[in-house]
């Protein structure tokens, strides 16, 4: 069956689904093996950011509501926090003691060494079919899914509307000239970041992939190979530098050493007029009286052709034997109800068809519908190449040199597109 056919056909199963053609979770035969229960180990990471215990809550009442389904299988959870998850289950591969079932932030290298099920080696065809597009194609490693998109969340332009009153600006930029525009009128009334443009290591690589493609380029080309160096990604940097930074309009503190930690702090203190966004900043910023204005990030000359998205990993692996028990545990952690609960606890987006349908229907996710509206036209970095781990990190350490007064940007995305060449040539 070829990609196109399989998509096809995987397509046509999720509307048998949205007919109520269901697969049920145990799938065929009876779970658990010959000598016994199965246990499985899940290792998941902690979403609560103010230190509660939210986290291992869903976990817990979603295991148990999926012990009482199936006797023959026993769930047991660790929760790390996303600073130790990664290198966690990466100690616990090593060391030949691979759980189950991980939900952490990447798994390329895991399926590139063989460790993981594929999706349709677990899930149920309903199930498989129920994710959101371009989540299916970021979690492919050569073509085949073994990442599955556990949350979501895109990016949009923030804007606080106190200080845009203040500055006497009527309506949000559209394009990158109006978007200059407002950032200056916002600088003459004292704002201190008109346009916050964090570059900094913590995260500059998202801050400049959104930048990237509203500018028509990306990191990658139509045939999935890095394009970093290409001309509009140079044209891109090159407005940047030139009509924000060195204008003034990106605060006192150099892109390059801004971090997006401060920068969302620095928003929720009413000290930025306009930044790039996500969910969990919104709730924030209220939490703090920033009344929050949000659109699409501005194109050069209009609408950016696609927004940034962004997702969080859940895999089975191999280790174990366990392939029918994982699979029947992450069709039930993909049912819409406990996607939808997991989802709004934390401000985030789903990752399936039917619960992102659902929530955007949903009166008390009403915040939410930007961000819901831009994610089936999203594009995520190529998380699906091992390499990306060895560009991102050149991309963060970088890439604010580009956007100096006095750089030139072509000098460092070509650094930054030799390195990268040379890690996907490695692959």
């Amino acid at each position: 069956m070829t990609a196109v056919q399989r998509r096809r056909f995987l397509g046509l199963a999720a509307a048998a689904t949205a007919l109520g053609v269901t697969a049920g979770l145990s799938g065929c035969g009876t779970l658990g093996g010959d000598g016994g229960d199965v246990t499985l180990k899940l290792v998941a990471a902690d979403y609560d950011l103010t230190g509660g215990d939210s986290t291992k809550k869903y976990w817990a009442g979603l295991v148990a509501a999926f012990e009482a389904k199936n006797p023959g299988v026993k769930v047991q959870v660790q929760i790390e926090s996303w600073n130790d998850v990664d290198s966690k289950v990466a100690e616990l591969v090593k060391a030949g003691q691979a759980p189950d079932i991980a939900q952490i932030g990447a798994y390329a290298d895991y399926a590139a060494a063989g460790d993981l099920y594929a999706a349709d080696e677990m899930l149920s065809i309903p199930v498989q079919a129920n994710f959101l597009a371009p989540l299916v194609d970021a979690g492919e490693y050569k073509r085949t899914q073994y990442g599955l998109p556990f949350v979501a969340s895109t990016r949009l332009l923030f804007f606080n509307r106190g200080l845009f009153d203040r500055a006497g600006i009527d309506e949000p930029p559209t394009t990158w000239d109006e978007l200059a525009a407002a950032a200056e009128k916002l600088r003459k009334k004292g704002v201190a970041y008109p346009f916050a443009l964090p570059l900094g290591p913590e995260e500059a690589q998202a801050e400049t992939l959104m930048w990237l493609l509203s500018g028509g380029g990306g990191y990658t080309d139509d045939t999935g190979r890095y394009r970093i160096d290409s001309e509009a990604n140079i044209r891109t940097l090159d407005w940047l530098r030139k009509n924000l930074v060195a204008e003034g309009l990106t605060g006192p503190v150099a892109p390059g050493e801004l971090n997006r930690k401060e920068a969302f702090a620095a928003f929720t203190r009413g000290e930025v007029g306009m930044l790039n966004g996500h969910p969990s900043l919104m709730q924030e910023a209220g939490k703090k009286g920033i009344e929050v204005g949000k659109v699409a990030l501005p194109g050069a000359d209009g609408k950016a052709r696609a927004t940034m998205g962004v997702a969080d990993w859940i895999m089975g692996f191999k280790q174990n034997g366990h392939r029918k028990e994982v699979g029947a545990f992450l069709d039930f952690v993909f049912s819409d109800e406990n996607v939808l609960k997991f989802a709004g606890d934390n401000d985030l987006l789903p990752a399936t068809v039917t619960a992102s349908a659902a929530m955007q229907s949903a009166p008390e996710h009403a915040s939410l519908r930007e961000f819901l509206e831009a994610l089936p036209d999203s594009q995520l970095p190529p998380v699906g190449k091992t390499s990306w781990a060895q560009v991102s990190g050149r991309v963060k350490k970088d890439i604010g040199k580009a956007v100096r007064p006095d750089a030139k940007p072509s000098e460092i995305l070509g650094r930054i597109a030799r390195e990268a060449t040379a890690a996907e040539s490695a692959e």
